[in-house]
C-alpha cells in the first residue's frame, strides 16, 4: 500500500514539474517550431538562403519587396502564402493596388524548385517567404533571427481582401493601432515593422495628397518639413504615378535606424510614419533609437516582431496543403 502511494504522490509530481516547465519553455505557436525541417529536409534553410543571398548581392534594391512580401502575405488570410497564387481572372491579391509594386517574385520560384528537387512535397510556400524575409536583411546587414517554420499553404487568394487588410500609406495613428491590434500585434509591434522602412522606394501617389491637398484646400500636411516638402515637390507633380521616392534618402538599400531619425525631424515620407509621433508610446520609440551607438534596441526588437507577424493566421497539421509550385494550388 505504501509503494502504491508513492507511485500516485511521484506521479503527481512529475505532472506538476511538467506543467512548471512547460509554462517557461519557448513560445511557439499552433505546431510552429524553430528547425521544424530538420530532419525532414534539413538542407532548406541554407538553400533559400543561397538564392536570396545571390539575388540581393546582384541587386539590392530586392531586399525591400522581398520583406513586404511576407508583410502583406500574414496581413492577408494569415501567413500561409495567399499573396504568392495567380489567378486567370486576375482577382488575386497579387494584382491588388498595394501588392503592384512587390518584385522578387522568381526568387521564391527558384528557391522552391530546388527545395523541391532536394526533398519534395516537404517545404511550404508560406515558409519559404517567411525564410526569405529574413535573409533578405541579412544580406542587408540588417538583422537576423531564428525563423519559426511548420506552416502550410492556403488555397484561396482574392484581390478584394489584400485591400480591406493591408494597412494604407494614408492612415493615421488610430487606424494604423486598430489594424495591428485587429492581427494580434500591440504598438510596439507597429512602431517596430514600420522601422522596415529604412529600406525601398515609395511612389509619388502616396504622397500627392500631403504636397498638395492635405485637407482638401490645396495645402501641404503641416507635419511634413517645409524643405523635405519642398524637395518632394520638385519630384513629384500632382499627375506623376509613376517616379520612386527612397523612402530613407541615402541609405535606402541598408538596413539600420536612420529610419528613426528622419521621422523625428518630420521627414517621414508617408503620413502613416508621420503618424508614429501621434501616439505617446510609438513616439518614445522613436526617439530611443535614433542611433545604434545610443542604445538602441531595434535590430532585436525587429526579430522579435518578425517572429510575432509570422504566427498570424497560421495553417498547421492536415489543414492547406504543401504546394508543388508557389503559384497555383495543387
Amino acid at each position: 500500500m505504501a509503494a502504491l502511494k508513492m507511485t500516485i504522490s511521484c506521479f503527481f509530481f512529475l505532472q506538476v514539474i511538467s506543467c512548471l516547465l512547460s509554462l517557461f519553455a519557448p513560445t511557439t505557436v499552433q505546431g510552429l517550431k524553430v528547425g521544424f525541417y530538420d530532419k525532414a529536409c534539413p538542407k532548406a534553410e541554407l538553400i533559400v538562403k543561397k538564392f536570396v543571398f545571390e539575388a540581393v548581392k546582384k541587386d539590392l534594391t530586392l531586399g525591400a519587396p522581398l520583406l513586404r512580401m511576407f508583410f502583406h502575405d500574414c496581413f492577408v488570410r494569415g501567413c500561409e502564402g495567399s499573396v504568392l497564387l495567380e489567378l486567370k481572372n486576375k482577382k488575386d491579391e497579387k494584382n491588388a493596388i498595394p501588392n503592384l509594386t512587390l518584385r522578387g517574385f522568381e526568387i521564391i520560384d527558384n528557391a522552391k524548385a530546388a527545395l523541391e528537387k532536394e526533398c519534395p512535397g516537404i517545404v511550404s510556400c508560406s515558409d519559404v517567404l517567411a525564410l526569405v524575409a529574413r535573409d533578405a536583411m541579412v544580406a542587408l546587414n540588417g538583422p537576423s533571427w531564428e525563423v519559426e517554420t511548420g506552416r502550410r499553404d492556403g488555397l484561396v487568394t482574392n484581390i478584394n481582401e489584400a485591400l480591406s487588410n493591408l494597412p494604407s500609406p494614408f492612415n493615421n495613428i488610430s487606424s494604423l493601432i486598430t489594424q495591428f491590434q485587429s492581427k494580434g500585434l500591440d504598438k510596439k509591434d507597429l512602431v517596430v515593422l514600420s522601422g522596415g522602412h529604412t529600406i525601398g522606394h515609395g511612389h509619388c501617389p502616396q504622397i500627392t495628397n500631403r504636397l498638395y491637398n492635405f485637407t482638401g484646400k490645396g495645402d501641404s500636411d503641416p507635419n511634413l518639413d517645409t524643405e523635405y516638402a519642398a524637395n518632394l515637390r520638385r519630384k513629384c507633380k500632382p499627375t506623376d504615378t509613376t517616379t520612386a521616392l527612397e523612402m530613407d534618402p541615402g541609405s535606402f538599400k541598408t538596413f539600420d535606424e536612420s529610419y528613426f531619425k528622419l521621422v523625428s525631424q518630420r521627414r517621414g515620407l508617408f503620413q502613416s510614419d508621420a503618424a508614429l509621433l501621434d501616439n505617446q508610446e510609438t513616439k518614445s520609440y522613436v526617439l530611443k533609437n535614433l542611433v545604434k551607438s545610443d542604445g538602441s534596441t531595434f535590430f532585436k526588437d525587429f526579430g522579435v516582431s518578425m517572429v510575432k507577424m509570422g504566427r498570424i493566421g497560421v495553417l498547421t497539421g492536415q489543414v492547406g496543403e504543401i504546394r508543388k509550385k508557389c503559384r497555383m494550388v495543387n
